[in-house]
Formats: C-alpha cells, sequence, structure tokens
C-alpha cells in the first residue's frame, strides 16, 4: 500500500515537517541524495518532495523512477535565493541613493524575517 510522504531537502528547512509525521530526509550530498531515492522506492513512499537544490542534479533517477506508479516526485523550490537577490538589490539602490546603506536593515545571523 502507497501510504507514505517523503520530504527530502536541506534540514534547516524539512525539519520542522517531522512533527507531522512525514517522513523526512536531508542528504549533504548528491551521492547521498541519490540513496535517498533508492530507499524511497523501496518503502513504496507515494509521494517524495525533492528540493530544487537535488531535483535538477538527479535527472536520470528521476526518469527512471517516472516509469514507476509510485512514488511520485515533485520539486519544490524555497525561494530563498530570490529573497536574498532583492535584498542585496535593495542595498544597492540605498547605496546608490543615499550613499549608504545604513537605511537597510540587515538580518543577523540568528535572526528570522
Amino acid at each position: 500500500m502507497f501510504d507514505k510522504l517523503a520530504i527530502v531537502g536541506p534540514s534547516d528547512l524539512v525539519l520542522a515537517f517531522r512533527s507531522l509525521g512525514i517522513k523526512i530526509f536531508s542528504p549533504k550530498n548528491l551521492d547521498e541524495a541519490r540513496r535517498v531515492l533508492e530507499g524511497v522506492e523501496k518503502e513504496n513512499f507515494a509521494l517524495c518532495f525533492l528540493h530544487e537544490s537535488f531535483y535538477q542534479a538527479l535527472v536520470e533517477e528521476r526518469e527512471a523512477l517516472s516509469h514507476k506508479f509510485c512514488p511520485v516526485l515533485v520539486g519544490y523550490s524555497d525561494y530563498r535565493k530570490i529573497t536574498d537577490y532583492l535584498e542585496e538589490m535593495t542595498r544597492d539602490m540605498a547605496i546608490k541613493a543615499t550613499g549608504s546603506d545604513s537605511l537597510v536593515k540587515g538580518r543577523g545571523k540568528d535572526e528570522t524575517r
């Protein structure tokens, strides 16, 4: 029976899903991600969300799984890159407009948005 859901991605992003009973995987590199996908297939997961950092790199593995009924692989993005880009762009505009970036509050290492 296919009744399992898996999420593969960076640990800081997927850890909260564990509290919902969802099986999470946080591979450190591509080889680990390949092994995770093999495990997802063997354990009969129905649906697997795969983070964009692995989605493009694992084309062959995704193609092999696409011929099977399950698991269904779905790619997802966390939009961190775009927010970092927008922050940098805003900072550049502030420097051009005022000569300083002091008006643009930066986020500290442990701060959240």
